[in-house]
């Protein structure tokens, strides 16, 4: 009876942890080939999550019982990093312009966050070059 046990603990455990290596994989793809900051923000959040979660639950089937325990922590504290984490991220795209407007279908940040500053405004440091007579020769 133990040995079958052992059999089914394991057996479970590998699929566990192939599962999670393939969300994991399949995030890592979402990061190279989805074209903006929110898409990428989407597959590193949620496939990666699921990834870890099924890959530290696949590990603590496997291990003795005060080590599954870390593991299980260790997965709380990424279902409560992950979010916060993606929002605060997801913001800072939002101000700096990184995100598409036209991708989005509702834009509730809009009335909250001012709109980025066009290259070259003034208070942005940046130059335009146009002019600018300082230090040059009449």
């Amino acid at each position: 009876m133990r040995d079958l046990l052992a059999t089914v603990a394991a057996t479970v455990s590998a699929v566990l942890l192939l599962t999670g290596a393939v969300f994991c994989l399949l995030g890592a793809v979402g990061l190279l080939r989805f074209p903006d900051a929110v898409t990428r923000l989407q597959a590193s959040a949620k496939a990666q999550t699921l990834g870890v979660l099924l890959t530290l639950l696949g590990a603590a089937l496997r291990v003795p019982a005060p080590y599954a325990g870390l593991l299980l922590l260790v997965a709380v504290f990424q279902l409560f990093t992950v979010p916060v984490t993606s929002q605060v991220i997801g913001r800072v795209a939002y101000r700096t312009g990184a995100v598409d407007q036209s991708t989005l279908f509702t834009d509730e940040l809009a009335g909250r966050l001012a709109p980025p500053d066009p290259p070259g405004a003034p208070g942005t440091g940046e130059d335009t070059g146009a002019g600018d007579d300082r230090g040059r020769e009449p």
